[in-house]
């Protein structure tokens, strides 16, 4: 299909699922934090606001909760379809991280989302908070587990190759591999962040609408304080993690700046924007400012960043990609910041409320937390390339024996099975978010006898489309 082959077919289905899927979890993460922190709130001050506001996003939790449960099989399942050579390598390691996953993580969300999401009227509200909270632990222990697989995958260690397979030989260096403390901190601040501003520009929309209630106001103050507060946090992380990926993987370091040679005794400039050229070797119509790039990535005026040159073509990752996600991801993380000393400056002032070109911005901001994660995640990944694990298997040894056709075919089904299934569910959401929250939401039981899955919780007609 468009003069692709079969690895190419399969990268680019695995990155679609993903993608995906990926958006749903990072909501659930942060969204069961802040549900935990709502109730919380509602049980200390007896606040109506935070139990109405509580109720509402539990719904959006439960629909976001039961399409990343079913996005994810699917990525489960083409580990075994479409990359079995990479099973059969690692398998010994990534198969039990994921296990641990489901035992640890996945058994504590299930075990207590029932009780979360339909024990308002049947436990008491000890018993009903605890649930909750141990929901939202179990989701950032489903993220420990899943980042140390693919940390693992990015910085090997604590392993031996026998026969020309992985063996795990210390766990604990496994999980704790040298990049895997970066990545789960930059990860799950990323989530908050997305989380936050979700809720931030569904607050935004209903304030444009004239609905300024004490539960519109809560929404965008914790939001705001959220940017304000963990933003910065996020910026100091990234840095950290750069420097760690320098140490580790300086490859994806130099396809990241677009940087090709360093003239002796230079400092590396750092390039704001440009085009790099992966045949010519070089990045055209560069606008670079002299130094930075050395100062920021090895907080040195005279050392030098490692250029594309010093690998062999081959080890390199495609530069063209990963210089422009992660130009997208740090450029909307600056707006993130933007956003939060705004929002203080008008607090102060009195506006936060009130400010139209403030709403109007939060609102157009409402996806940046999701755009700029999946920026991060395909700078990770496509600049871990040619290697899917770095530096002991190679992406073209790891896909299965399949054929263009074959991967063409199902590649067409994902997109038309994705786009139409989940489309209705992301549908079925914003129209859940327009209705917004209500008054004592929550205060009788729903009547619709025992749910057994998620979406039951949500037992919305919507026939209010305003």
């Amino acid at each position: 299909m468009f003069g692709l082959d079969a690895l190419e077919l399969a990268r680019i289905q695995f990155a679609f699922t993903v993608s995906f899927h990926i958006i749903f979890p990072a909501i659930t993460i942060g969204m069961a934090s802040y549900l935990a922190v709502l109730e919380g709130l509602w049980l200390k001050t007896g606040n109506q606001a935070y139990r109405d506001l509580y109720h509402f996003w539990s719904k959006i939790f439960a629909v976001n909760f039961g399409m990343g449960v079913v996005s994810g099989l699917v990525m489960a399942y083409q580990f075994g379809t479409n990359w079995s050579f990479f099973s059969e390598f690692a398998g010994s390691i990534t198969g039990p991280l994921l296990t641990y996953e489901v035992l640890t993580a996945f058994f504590l969300e299930a075990g207590f989302l029932g009780v979360m999401l339909f024990g308002w009227h049947r436990v008491g509200p000890g018993l009903h908070f605890f649930a909750t909270c141990m929901v939202a632990l179990g989701t950032l222990i489903s993220t420990f587990w899943i980042l140390a697989s693919n940390s693992w995958m990015q910085t090997p260690q604590g392993h031996e190759i026998i026969n020309g397979v992985v063996v795990p030989v210390d766990w604990f260096n496994v999980i704790f591999n040298p990049s895997f403390p970066y990545r789960l901190l930059h990860m799950t601040t990323a989530a908050f962040l997305s989380s936050a501003f979700f809720i931030g520009a569904s607050a935004a929309w209903h304030l444009l609408r004239g609905r300024d209630t004490p539960a519109m106001r809560k929404m965008l103050s914790m939001a705001m304080w959220m940017a304000l507060i963990v933003a910065p946090i996020q910026a100091v992380i990234g840095d950290a993690h750069g420097l760690n990926t320098l140490k580790y993987q300086p490859a994806k370091i130099a396809a990241i700046e677009g940087h090709w040679e360093n003239p002796p005794g230079e400092a590396t400039p750092l390039i704001l924007f440009g085009w790099p050229d992966m045949a010519r070797e070089e990045t055209r119509f560069k606008v670079e400012i002299p130094y930075l790039g050395s100062l920021i990535l090895t907080h040195s005026l005279t050392e030098q960043v490692p250029a594309l040159k010093s690998f062999p073509p081959e080890d390199r990752p495609n530069s063209a990609v990963v210089f422009w996600s992660f130009r997208i991801m740090v450029g909307l993380g600056m707006l993130m910041i933007l956003a939060g000393v705004w929002s203080l400056w008008l607090r102060w002032r009195g506006g936060l409320y009130q400010s139209k070109p403030f709403l109007y911005f939060i609102l157009w901001m409402g996806p940046s937390g999701l755009i700029a994660l999946l920026a991060g995640w395909f700078t990770t990944e496509i600049g871990r390339q040619p290697w899917v694990v770095y530096g002991l298997q190679r992406t073209a040894d790891a896909v299965s024996a399949h054929g263009d056709i074959h991967m063409s075919v199902s590649l067409l089904a994902f997109i038309a099975v994705y786009c139409s299934v989940f489309g209705v569910g992301y549908s079925y959401m914003m129209r859940l978010i327009r209705k917004g929250p209500q008054a004592h939401e929550g205060d009788e039981p729903s009547g619709h006898g025992t749910p057994a899955r998620p979406l039951s919780a949500v037992h919305e007609t919507l026939d209010d489309r305003s």
